[in-house]
């Protein structure tokens, strides 16, 4: 039996060009960074050419790459790193007067975690509420920042429903106030063009396994004057920022795969949509398949849709029993049996939240595969109801 991947948001399988690029670094180029003979420098050559690449896709300037484990770990270090410094530089925060963040009400749960720690320490933390399609309404950003605000965070597209949020408009208002804006790209990094100059960011999250890259690789753009606090501390590498010896390897593979993405973005991107919107409009002639997050303002290869009166997981129990593999809710969470907290976010009943499917394309997805999916898909949703005690 074909097996297909429909599940690219939660990872994707590592390019062979990005393979092959990273090969002499396991074994032949293996030297590390800080060392200061040929093999050393050898290393840090890659190291430096990758940060070009990297910053190139954004528009930054190579100094303004951290590159870190993961996207989890980037985004830990946005809001606890700008945190941490302004509590030790502003002298505002001294006392008792706390600090206050503002992040928005469907961001990955790194970013949630994140905040609660942060508020269990002291600072303040505000939640944006999104409208039914996901999207978070700048003016709710202005009106929730005040005199202690240090940091606003809103993901550029949401790794669960697709809906790409207005950064620029965000990152103006906070560049206006005086405020950090933060953004979690790992969705759409590679994927839809950043530029963090036109788009008023100051820091930027990105992963390497969501755009087949290997895993272990992510980067948080820093951008120049930005007060960050280091939260891992050590050897002093990425310039005193994030201190562990570097993963040559996963970050040579990063850039290749980034180098790959940029010359492929916008055909890559137009093929992508046109089997997004096949695959969605033969998902919803399955009675009462609703889909979630924007119709249009969404990434090119997401589709999350829900059905009533059946089980999220029972459903991705039939289709991988087809060989096909998608997920619902977060890749992160989706083993959790709570309903997703994005869902309920946009409005969705706890029931419809748990009958979600979450389809992500990816770059060997055809459109033979999509055809075999609407053909599957429709009689395991009928199976399923008859099955199910749930009737809305």
């Amino acid at each position: 039996m074909k097996r297909i991947y429909f599940d690219y948001a939660a990872t994707t399988p590592v390019d062979k060009r990005v393979l092959k690029e990273m090969e002499p670094y396991f074994s032949e180029k293996f030297g590390n960074t800080m060392s200061l003979h040929s093999f050393g420098q050898e290393a840090k050559l890659a190291l430096d050419q990758s940060r070009q690449v990297l910053a190139d896709l954004i528009n930054a300037k190579p100094n303004e790459i951290i590159f870190t484990s993961s996207a989890t770990e980037s985004n830990n270090l946005a809001l606890k790193g700008v945190a941490l410094a302004t509590r030790k530089l502003d002298s505002r925060f001294h006392g008792n007067d706390n600090a206050h963040i503002v992040i928005s009400s469907i961001e990955h749960p790194c970013i949630m975690e994140s905040a609660k720690w942060l508020a269990k320490n002291g600072f303040e933390i505000t939640k944006l509420p999104v409208d039914k399609y996901g999207r978070v309404n700048p003016k709710d950003v202005e009106r929730a920042i005040t005199e202690k605000t240090i940091l606003v965070s809103v993901m550029h597209a949401s790794n669960e429903i697709g809906t790409i949020e207005p950064i620029e408009e965000i990152g103006k208002i906070c560049r206006q106030k005086g405020v950090y804006f933060h953004t979690d790209a790992s969705q759409s990094f590679g994927k839809i063009p950043i530029d963090v100059e036109e788009m008023n960011i100051d820091l930027l999250t990105a992963s390497s396994h969501k755009m087949y890259g290997p895993k272990g690789a992510g980067l948080l753009y820093v951008r120049n004057g930005v007060k960050i606090e280091p939260i891992l501390h050590g050897g002093g590498q990425e310039n005193g920022m994030r201190s562990s010896t570097v993963n040559v390897p996963a970050i040579v593979g990063f850039a290749k795969a980034t180098e790959i993405c940029k010359a492929e973005m916008k055909r890559e991107g137009v093929r992508l949509a046109k089997l997004r919107d096949k695959l969605i409009k033969g998902v919803l002639k399955i009675k009462g398949a609703k889909l979630n997050g924007d119709p249009r303002n969404r990434l090119p290869n997401n589709i999350n849709v829900s059905f009533p009166s059946i089980e999220g997981e029972s459903l991705i129990i039939h289709l991988d029993l087809y060989g096909i593999a998608c997920s619902t809710g977060s890749a992160c969470s989706s083993a959790k049996l709570e309903p997703s907290y994005v869902l309920l976010a946009i409005g969705l009943k706890p029931e419809e939240a748990h009958g979600s499917l979450r389809i992500s394309l990816g770059r060997q997805t055809t459109e033979k595969e999509i055809g075999y999916f609407l053909k599957v898909l429709p009689k395991i949703v009928e199976k399923l109801k008859k099955m199910s005690p749930f009737k809305l």
